[in-house]
């Protein structure tokens, strides 16, 4: 019995950390990573919920809303509606989606949502329909910046006629346009940071950087590298920076492979995780095992856990990226102009798994 209780805290204690990254969490899918039945992650999330530390949804559970470290604004006297467009309502999109209605549900407001295509055009199309239907009084948006355009669009976007507030995206300078807008997204410098001191701790000292073609998460990373590479106090030395199109791009990768062997690189930093799955699928055929003679970490940590072995990943916490978000946006609509433009950044987290880890520390 006592075996079985500690078994129990600990299944609950990793529940809780699936949430703290998420925000939401499925049955289905602890069941499975977890290695037991539904009915025992139900359970615990029962259990949970009576002490108060999980909110029961169908199929899975929630953060409750007073778990957010953060201030909470006070609950909205007015039943506001705002409006959300993000440029995709998959993989990295969901969470930071979900987190956003959580908050939006625990603070009595509305979420329109909207689904543009990293389109400029189609941005500017689903942000305008939102405004002149006039339901609602302030935007969550994602627009695409990685274009020619973008210093055009940030202007359209300060001259609204409802409060902003960008989410994963931030202005590349201040200019008077943008001099009110507010934006909460993931530091992703930090994020590659942190994995590089990891990647360090585990002896490695010739590193290099894949990044996904096109992923405005790339263009932070691409900047942290830089910058990581001019540090003269950084023991490592930092290999080539190679940026891939497609996850299953055989020849770019094993020409990549290539260059880790001649160059004598034991470990990659991947973003994103299909490209970083990828690589391990093509050492496995090469021959290099991971991560004896490659190391590899993933940035999103999205599918990472799928990877065989399982991929040690960069997380960013998108969900509190979507809760915050809308907290900021509600605290805005209270309280107006009578407080300070907010910018934040919220810090990434490391999940070790087996791709990166030495035998010494397996040991």
């Amino acid at each position: 019995m006592e075996t079985d209780r500690l078994f129990s805290a600990q299944r609950q204690e990793r529940l809780l950390a699936e949430l703290r990254g998420h925000g939401a969490v499925r049955v289905r899918d602890l069941a499975r990573v977890f290695g037991v039945s539904e009915l025992t992650i139900r359970r615990d999330i029962t259990a949970l919920a009576e002490r108060g530390l999980v909110s029961k949804v169908h199929g899975g559970a929630t953060l409750p809303s007073h778990s957010n470290t953060l201030s909470q604004p006070r609950r909205a006297a007015a039943r506001y509606t705002i409006g959300m467009v993000v440029p995709s309502l998959d993989f990295y999109w969901p969470p930071i989606v979900a987190g956003a209605r959580a908050a939006a549900a625990a603070l009595g407001v509305t979420i329109q949502l909207r689904g543009s295509s990293y389109d400029p055009v189609e941005d500017r199309r689903q942000i305008s329909r939102l405004v002149e239907a006039q339901q609602v009084q302030g935007l969550l948006l994602a627009p695409s910046l990685d274009c020619d355009e973008a210093d055009r669009i940030l202007e359209w976007i300060g001259q609204l006629p409802v409060p902003t507030i960008l989410v994963e995206r931030q202005p590349r300078r201040w200019t008077p346009a943008t001099r009110h807008l507010e934006w909460v997204r993931s530091d992703h410098s930090l994020g590659l940071e942190i994995a590089l001191y990891h990647l360090r701790q585990q002896g490695h000292r010739r590193i290099g950087l894949v990044l996904a073609q096109g992923s405005p998460t790339s263009v932070h990373l691409r900047q942290a590298w830089r910058t990581a590479c001019g540090d003269p106090t950084t023991s490592s030395v930092l290999g080539p920076q190679e940026t891939v199109a497609t996850p299953g791009d055989r020849d770019a990768i094993v020409r990549i492979l290539r260059e880790c062997r001649a160059s004598k690189i034991t470990a990659l930093l991947v973003h994103s995780d299909p490209h970083a799955i990828a690589v391990a699928q093509f050492c496995a055929e090469l021959g290099v095992h991971v991560p004896g003679d490659l190391a590899i970490v993933s940035y999103d940590d999205e599918v990472a856990h799928l990877g065989e072995p399982a991929l040690t990943a960069v997380r960013p916490p998108k969900s509190h990226a979507g809760r915050l978000a809308v907290e900021l946006m509600v605290s805005r609509l209270l309280d107006g102009d009578r407080r300070p433009v907010h910018r934040v950044l919220l810090a990434p987290e490391l999940v070790v798994r087996g791709s990166s880890l030495t035998l010494s520390t397996l040991h």
